[in-house]
């Protein structure tokens, strides 16, 4: 793998992790950069690189959410938000206002949802507690067939037993 530019540049705009002089990237990172030509990766026995498709298609062998992860990164990202991978919970990212990487927590915690893919109520209300215990806005990001994606800020949710 080689990243365009410094290693040092990329993890001050808010990608990846460094330890050791070594950049750790998510896969919806590496995929992003790449996309960028920021990035090249290269198959570890052939030394041969590999387009976006591939690198794709392998990351889905390890996480089968990882389209929709990188369409909700890449349109944060596009919209100037630097985002940072989730800390459980069943939140998917930390999104930092404009500016503020580096200087403050992050402001949203966003739950990616597809289209078609049910998710229950109850696991909703649970992550929107844990949300408002720390403070944060919680958004959904609902992603349509097409690619799509709306956006809603949820701040309170609650259930009655009928």
């Amino acid at each position: 793998m080689s990243a365009g530019g410094n290693v040092e540049d990329l993890t001050s705009r808010g990608y990846g992790t460094l330890k050791n002089k070594k950049l750790t990237l998510s896969f919806y990172e590496a995929l992003f950069l790449q996309s960028k030509e920021l990035l090249e990766v290269y198959e570890e026995g052939s030394h041969q690189a590999l387009i976006f498709q591939e690198l794709l298609h392998r990351f889905e062998n390890v996480d089968e959410n990882i389209w929709v992860r990188y369409l909700i990164y890449r349109d944060l990202r596009s919209r100037g938000y630097v985002v940072r991978e989730g800390f459980g919970l069943g939140i998917d990212f930390r999104v930092y206002e404009r500016g503020e990487y580096g200087k403050a927590t992050a402001a949203y915690l966003i739950r990616g949802i597809q289209e078609g893919k049910p998710t229950s109520v109850k696991e909703l209300a649970q992550v929107l507690k844990q949300v408002h215990s720390l403070k944060k806005k919680m958004v959904l990001a609902v992603i349509n067939r097409r690619g799509e994606i709306v956006y809603y800020t949820i701040s309170n949710l609650t259930m009655k037993k009928q």
